[in-house]
């Protein structure tokens, strides 16, 4: 990921981690970019099924878009979108479904038929099995943009992304100075002391989440692979038994967020879903900082903050004074391979990701590559110089492995249970048991 700064944000099995969330997730896997120029037209009786460049006037229908963004659909802006889009189509019809724990809730809409015309791309699915879900994209849709082979499997691209992040300590600088905090930490010691700090003027030092699972991932498979160095991580992790080992990235940010808890750096409350809320704590400065992506911060600002109060600097996950930090993608929308519209669905995916404004509003850097953000969290979070490390589609093997040990990568369940266990040691041995047999049951 070591590209440019414009080149943004965390790894497809992050996405769930970096995502813009607002019921669930927000990779990808949630900063802003000038509007990216509009799609090209056709004459529609030239324009082949699923090419999104069919003259507007000819296309329409009805479509059903599920989201990961509930608090969008709530609030109307998803609508707003429709509004737009219909300026463009005007015989489209777009109904919205926003899915509350959508890393999960989406994986049994693919198989039962549910899934609607347009979605969400799940983190945790196998490249190989993309094409039993999705319908292809076109080729024309994929011209200089980010992360445009992430989701190609035997030739055909799937998904677009909805965004470029990266990942690190969005901090509300009043909670700071109200604990005596005048720069932010540049190691992980000094994290640890400002938490400490924190604490000790009744601030909450980190909110981590944990009720609400997804969050999780990134103590765990949105983190390590960055921390590593090496976009390839998890890919190498295939050839392995027993990936899982406290003296490896997965251990090291394992017991990073191990110790926030067991000090009382996050909050008391840990088994609820308190996502929502959780936004308002910080603007309000009850709750100082977030391990999440840049995506979160406009969602911060939109729960109270003023932008001049919220910071954003990279993770120190070590005590070295250096960083690494990912540059990947939010989620991959897709179309559906049940949709009844397909050729509507894949001018509605164009339209989203290029002229919605969706990407620029959601707090993401641009994916078109020629577009950059201006954002001053940003600008703040580059000029502590990490080492940007750019995600890289993984073997399909090892969410494979991954989902037949029933190890929620991009879903956080497996976190939870060896952030809050006895053990790291043991909670990573039965990780490993699931691994290996999962493996052999694959012949891998």
């Amino acid at each position: 990921m070591k590209k440019g700064w414009a080149a943004a944000t965390l790894l497809a099995m992050t996405v769930a981690i970096l995502a813009a969330c607002s019921g669930n997730n927000s990779s990808s896997n949630s900063t802003n970019s000038p509007s990216p120029s509009t799609a090209p037209t056709a004459d529609a009786s030239q324009a082949p099924s699923g090419d999104a460049s069919a003259a507007p006037a000819e296309l329409g229908g009805k479509l059903k878009v599920l989201t990961q963004r509930t608090d969008l659909v709530n609030d109307g802006t998803m609508d707003r979108y429709a509004k737009k889009f219909k300026e463009k189509y005007p015989k489209a019809e777009i109904e919205f479904e926003g899915l509350t724990n959508y890393a999960t809730d989406i994986q049994v809409r693919l198989t039962t038929g549910e899934a609607g015309d347009v979605l969400m791309i799940p983190a945790g699915l196998a490249t190989s099995e993309f094409s039993k879900y999705f319908e292809p994209l076109p080729d024309s849709m994929f011209d200089n943009v980010y992360f445009a082979d992430n989701t190609l499997y035997d030739g055909k691209r799937y998904g677009i992304s909805t965004g470029v992040n990266t990942q690190g300590i969005v901090y509300n600088k009043k909670a700071f100075a109200a604990a005596g905090i005048d720069k932010v930490p540049a190691t992980l010691d000094e994290l640890y002391a400002d938490a400490d700090k924190l604490k000790a003027a009744n601030i909450i030092p980190l909110y981590m989440n944990f009720g609400a699972q997804w969050p999780m991932g990134n103590w765990g498979d949105g983190t390590a692979w960055y921390i590593s160095g090496d976009p390839q991580f998890a890919s190498k992790q295939v050839a392995l038994d027993a990936p899982f080992q406290v003296d490896s990235p997965w251990g090291e940010i394992a017991n990073i967020g191990r110790t926030f808890v067991q000090k009382g750096w996050v909050e008391k409350d840990l088994y609820t879903n308190n996502w929502e809320m959780s936004k308002g704590e910080v603007a309000s400065g009850k709750a100082a900082m977030y391990f999440l992506g840049n995506w979160v911060i406009p969602q911060v600002i939109g729960a109270g903050a003023s932008s001049d109060d919220i910071g954003f600097f990279p993770f120190p996950y070590d005590n070295s004074g250096k960083y690494n930090a990912p540059l990947g993608s939010d989620y991959f929308v897709a179309v559906s391979k049940d949709s009844k519209n397909k050729e509507l669905a894949t001018a509605w995916v164009d339209f989203f990701v290029k002229e919605s404004g969706y990407v620029e509003e959601s707090g993401f850097m641009p994916i078109d590559k020629t577009k950059q953000a201006a954002n001053p969290q940003l600008a703040q979070f580059q000029s502590f110089n990490p080492t940007l490390i750019e995600s890289e589609a993984t073997d399909p093997k090892f969410n494979e492995i991954a989902n037949k040990a029933q190890i929620g990568i991009g879903v956080g369940d497996y976190v939870q249970e060896y952030i809050v266990a006895d053990d790291l040691k043991a909670a990573f041995d039965k990780l490993n048991a699931k691994w290996k047999e999962a493996k052999t049951a694959l012949g891998y």
